[in-house]
């Protein structure tokens, strides 16, 4: 019998997959706890909508991700920080400080966790980071490290 899956279960399926299963199987196990539906022609088409929703979703994500690419290009922030004597920095510039001014200064939200920073930035002068906004979709940033 096929049934559509409406959550994952281990060993058998994920979440809207479409499975040949026992007829026991499903009528016992399956669909009194409520994991699964008969793949008939009416569950199939909202299995299909649904499939369809989902992939325009994720396209006009991809697309606004591509937008803030572009947009991370034309833009050059600068970020002060504290240095000492002979140009010595205190502290360093971290992916949330970099999140925090893109979203102040130029209205671009991006998650501190998309930015690509292995670790905090401790030297004066322009850098480069890489910015993992969507798969498939890598933007750069240069920041411009300035003292207080």
């Amino acid at each position: 019998m096929k049934v559509i899956l409406l959550d994952n279960i281990k060993g058998v399926g994920k979440k809207d997959e479409v499975i040949n299963a026992s007829d026991g199987y499903a009528r016992n196990f399956l669909f009194p706890k409520k994991l699964a539906v008969e793949a008939n022609a009416e569950n199939m088409a909202k299995l299909k909508g649904k499939q369809d929703s989902m992939s325009h979703k994720k396209e006009m994500e991809k697309e606004d991700a591509k937008k803030i690419v572009e947009k991370l290009k034309t833009i050059r922030p600068k970020m002060k920080i504290k240095t000492g004597e002979n140009g010595k920095v205190f502290g360093g510039v971290t992916a949330k400080d970099i999140s925090e001014i893109l979203n102040k200064d130029y209205n671009i939200n991006i998650d501190k966790k998309k930015i690509d920073l292995k670790e905090s930035i401790k030297t004066l002068g322009v850098t480069k980071v890489s910015v993992k906004l969507y798969e498939g979709v890598i933007g750069e940033i240069t920041v411009d490290i300035i003292p207080e």
